[in-house]
């Protein structure tokens, strides 16, 4: 049952691409330590940790791992950036195979509620109970290209430009990789005048609602895209509530979440 579960939240698929893409083990040059741990045993138990937003200490013995060394092995792959290249490894995938639509990007965040740590802030719209903010960025069709995290009192508006910069330079079915999407999808909360100015500077049409001009209505052909990427995304229990000390935790977790949605959708495709 332990074999099942492991190759259900890694399949061979994910695990062919995520594979070389893991730094390796190195022993500590005086001796001693922890002995090395299979790293698919250690990347079978951080899925687990993401999806059923089981707490480190209380790890099943059964994926035959230790919680000590699970996390401190995730603290590596997070400062060597495995997650932010695994998810753009799963982009080249989907790119490759044409499946990416880049006829415009959409932008939305959503607020979750934090226990501690770094990139929280008074939530607004709820009471001003300590939380943070997901922003995410998706192609035309609710895929994930890029995510960020910051403090829940930070306007949405304030990630719109690092999401823009941020977008990954994927492979495209032919010719050279692909950053640019036609237009950017976004409600009011993210116009300005600046933001048109520079959007059109880059030669990106904007299609951003105006306040007190355009309701959001029109944004809904394509708005429920970015709110199901964004329910994908919680759909993996830890991130529901953030119990991460360090931000750039939960932002792996977010990153890892966003790899393993473009792997969904690439699965599909070969089955």
């Amino acid at each position: 049952m332990a074999v099942d579960l492991a190759r259900e939240l890694v399949p061979d698929g994910l695990w062919k691409i995520a594979a070389p893409l893991i730094p390796p083990f190195r022993p500590r040059k005086q001796g001693g330590g922890t002995a090395p741990v299979a790293d698919r045993k250690v990347f079978t138990t951080v899925v687990y940790v993401l999806t059923s937003g089981c707490a480190w200490r209380y790890l099943p013995p059964t994926f035959g791992t230790s919680p000590s060394t699970a996390h401190r092995r995730f603290t590596t792959w997070t400062k060597a950036g495995l997650w932010r290249r695994l998810h753009r490894a799963v982009l080249d995938e989907l790119g490759t195979r044409g499946e990416l639509d880049w006829t415009s990007a959409i932008i939305d965040a959503a607020s979750v509620r934090a226990k501690r740590g770094s990139l929280t802030g008074p939530n607004p719209v709820d009471r001003g109970k300590k939380g943070s903010k997901l922003h995410v960025l998706s192609e035309a069709q609710g895929i994930p290209l890029a995510v960020a995290v910051s403090g829940a009192n930070v306007h949405d508006s304030q990630a719109f430009k690092p999401l823009l910069l941020g977008l990954p330079a994927v492979r495209s079915r032919r010719g050279p990789r692909r950053r640019r999407p036609v237009k950017v999808r976004a409600d009011k909360a993210y116009f300005s005048a600046e933001h048109l100015a520079w959007l059109r500077s880059r030669r990106l049409i904007p299609r951003i609602a105006r306040p007190g001009i355009e309701s959001g209505e029109r944004l809904g052909r394509h708005r429920w895209k970015i709110e199901r990427s964004i329910a994908w995304l919680f759909g993996y229990r830890r991130l529901a509530v953030r119990y991460e000390r360090k931000g750039s935790h939960f932002l792996a977790f977010l990153g890892l979440a966003a790899a393993l949605t473009c792997y969904k959708k690439l699965a599909k495709l070969t089955t």
